[in-house]
């Protein structure tokens, strides 16, 4: 399963199965492969510039299976909780009782994109048993007491809450995301993520013998 969120440029996608859109700026794609999507994507700048970020979300054993679908949201969807210390766009999940458009009860993801005023502070409080980073993309500050630089990513200590981040004077951006351990094994090989070596090698075989896709996936655009 796959988040794709566009901050610059555009992304024109396809599927073997007739479905295609174009994401831009501020707009985001929830793909879940489960049971088998052949799929394309091909990123396109916009006035020099082409900034986003795509997140790879394991499924458990009992879901990979589970019928393929989109949800593809407009930049305008998405609820943003805009104080006077941060501004915070909720992607995936719920903050301070304001829900993104894309809610997933199986992996229990969170995916927030937030900006920090210049020497202001922000808190973030999770769910007991999670596991989370930061990824720092513009400026810098202090995590829980740590410097934490431009195009850095840090494997968050959920256990230890609040987490607080400070910006430094330039203020900051960066992602935060957590979700819930699914505690089974994974195998990995090219776009494949399965639970064993054997499964794996089905899935090449699927593949290469035109059997990987079975149902189109299910198309849902919120505009």
């Amino acid at each position: 399963m796959t988040f794709t969120y566009i901050l610059d440029g555009h992304i024109a996608h396809q599927d073997r199965m007739g479905n295609a859109g174009n994401l831009g700026p501020g707009s985001a794609q929830w793909m879940k492969a489960a049971s088998g999507i052949i799929h394309s994507e091909m990123p396109k700048q916009e006035n020099g510039l082409l900034r986003g970020f795509q997140l790879w979300i394991n499924l458990p054993a009992a879901h990979k299976m589970d019928h393929p679908e989109y949800q593809e949201y407009a930049a305008s969807v998405f609820p943003v909780v805009d104080t006077s210390d941060y501004t915070l766009k909720v992607l995936i999940g719920s903050f301070a009782d304001t829900n993104a458009p894309v809610q997933d009860d199986i992996t229990k993801v969170s995916f927030f994109d937030v900006q920090v005023q210049p020497g202001r502070s922000f808190q973030l409080h999770t769910p007991a048993a999670c596991n989370g980073f930061f990824y720092m993309f513009e400026g810098s500050g202090q995590l829980n007491g740590h410097s934490v630089a431009s195009q850095t990513l840090v494997i968050a200590d959920i256990e230890d809450n609040p987490i607080e981040f400070t910006a430094a004077a330039q203020g900051a951006r960066f992602l935060a995301v957590y979700g819930k351990p699914i505690h089974e094994p994974i195998v990995q090989q090219g776009p494949f993520v399965m639970n064993t070596r054997e499964e794996i090698d089905q899935a090449t075989r699927d593949y290469e013998s035109n059997q990987l896709v079975r149902d189109r996936a299910r198309m849902h655009r919120n505009n």
